[in-house]
C-alpha cells in the first residue's frame, strides 16, 4: 500500500467556469489543482466567434489570482450560423482549442444548439480539415425518448451517422454515462475519445432518487444505472488512452439547484483529485490514475503533457461542505464517504 502518489499535473478536458461573480469564486478551485482545461462556451449569450472566445479568456486571465498558473482552452458553441472561416481562424490563431455540440435543449443554456445537423456540416467538414476537435454532448431530445435513453439513441441517430459522413473529424464523447458509450468508443480508430466525469464514476441513478429526491447528485446527463457506473469506472481505470477526465463541474448556486425545476450540474472542482485517488484505489488502478487525468487528454488533443507534477497523500482532506459566491452558496460534491487522499 502507497501512502504519496505524485503525477504529472493534471488537465480537466470539460469544465464550466460561467462568468462574473461566479467566475471568480470557483476558478481558484480548478487552477489549484488543473494546469489547463477545456472551457465550455455556453454562456448567456454564448461564446460563438472567435472574437468572443478571446474576450472570455481575457476575463478568465483577469479573475485568476496572482500566483496561480492555469492556461484555459478555449471552445467556440456550434449553432446552424457558425461561420467556417472564422471557427478556422479561431483555431490557426491558438486560441480555440475544440468546438461543442450542443443539441438544441439538450442542457444548461443550450437554447442556441443544433437541431438541423445538415447546416453545420460545412463546419464540421473544415474541422476535419484543419485538425480541430468536435466536443459532443450526446443526447437526443426528443420528448418521446426515454431520459435514461437519449445517450444511447444519440449514438446510433447522430454521432455515428456524422463520424461516417465526415471522414477524418475528431470527435469526443463528453462525459459518456452509459455502457453503450463504453463499447462504442472502445471499438473506435484514434479520431475518437470520451471523457468520463468525476461523478459519473461515483453515483447512479438511486444516489438521486432513492429515499426522497437529492438536488445537488441532479446532473446532465443524468446518472443511469449500477451497470453503467461500472462500465465507466472500467473504461477510466483500464489505462485506454481513449478514456480520459472532463469533469464537467458545473457550478450553480443552492438556490438555482433547489427551485421546483432545479439546474442540472455537480460541482466537482475543488475534490476531483481525491475523490479519483480513492476511486482508483478501490478498483486496484492507482498506477492508471496518471494516464486517465494526465496523459490521454493531451495526447487526444496533441499537447504537451505538463512539466509540474501534483502529489497526493494518505490523509483526509478538509474541503468545504460549500463555496461562497457574490450570487450565493455552491454546494461542493459529497461523494458519500469519508475521502482518504489530499493533494498536498
Amino acid at each position: 500500500m502507497t501512502d504519496t502518489l505524485t503525477i504529472r499535473r493534471p488537465d480537466d478536458w470539460h469544465l464550466h467556469l460561467r462568468d462574473g461573480a461566479m467566475m471568480r469564486a470557483v476558478l481558484p478551485h480548478t487552477a489549484a489543482h488543473f494546469a489547463r482545461a477545456i472551457i465550455m462556451p455556453n454562456l448567456v449569450p454564448p461564446v460563438v466567434t472567435g472574437a468572443q472566445a478571446q474576450g472570455y479568456r481575457d476575463r478568465i486571465m483577469a479573475a485568476l489570482p496572482e500566483g496561480m498558473d492555469f492556461t484555459p482552452l478555449m471552445t467556440l458553441y456550434l449553432t446552424e450560423d457558425t461561420d467556417a472561416a472564422d471557427v478556422a481562424a479561431a483555431h490557426a490563431s491558438g486560441l480555440v482549442k475544440a468546438v461543442k455540440l450542443y443539441p438544441a435543449g439538450a442542457t444548461t443554456n443550450s437554447a442556441s444548439g443544433v437541431a438541423n445537423f445538415d447546416r453545420v456540416r460545412p463546419v464540421l467538414e473544415k474541422m476535419a480539415e484543419i485538425g480541430l476537435p468536435l466536443c459532443v454532448h450526446g443526447e437526443v431530445t426528443e420528448a418521446d425518448i426515454d431520459i435514461f435513453d437519449r445517450e444511447a439513441v444519440f449514438i446510433d441517430r447522430v454521432l455515428d451517422p456524422i463520424r461516417r459522413s465526415t471522414p477524418g473529424l475528431r470527435v469526443v464523447m463528453e462525459h459518456i454515462t452509459t455502457s453503450d458509450a463504453v463499447d462504442y468508443a472502445s471499438a473506435q480508430d484514434d479520431t475518437l475519445g470520451a471523457t468520463i466525469t468525476t461523478h459519473h464514476l461515483v453515483i447512479n441513478r438511486n444516489h438521486i432518487l432513492a429515499g426522497g429526491i437529492k438536488p445537488h447528485y441532479y446532473c446532465l446527463p443524468v446518472a443511469k444505472r449500477e451497470e453503467h457506473r461500472l462500465a465507466l469506472r472500467r473504461a477510466a481505470t483500464s489505462g485506454d488512452a481513449r478514456f480520459f477526465l472532463g469533469t464537467d463541474s458545473a457550478p450553480h448556486t443552492d438556490a438555482n439547484k433547489l427551485l421546483p425545476c432545479g439546474c442540472a450540474g455537480c460541482f466537482t472542482a475543488p475534490n476531483t483529485m481525491s475523490i479519483l485517488a480513492q476511486v482508483f484505489e478501490q478498483d486496484a488502478a492507482l498506477d492508471r490514475l496518471e494516464a486517465f487525468a494526465s496523459l490521454n487528454g493531451p495526447a487526444f488533443y496533441g499537447l504537451p503533457v505538463n512539466d509540474t507534477t501534483l502529489t497526493l497523500t494518505r490523509t483526509a482532506p478538509a474541503y468545504p461542505a460549500h463555496i461562497d459566491t457574490e450570487d450565493g452558496p455552491v454546494t461542493v460534491f459529497d461523494p458519500g464517504w469519508p475521502l482518504d487522499w489530499s493533494v498536498t
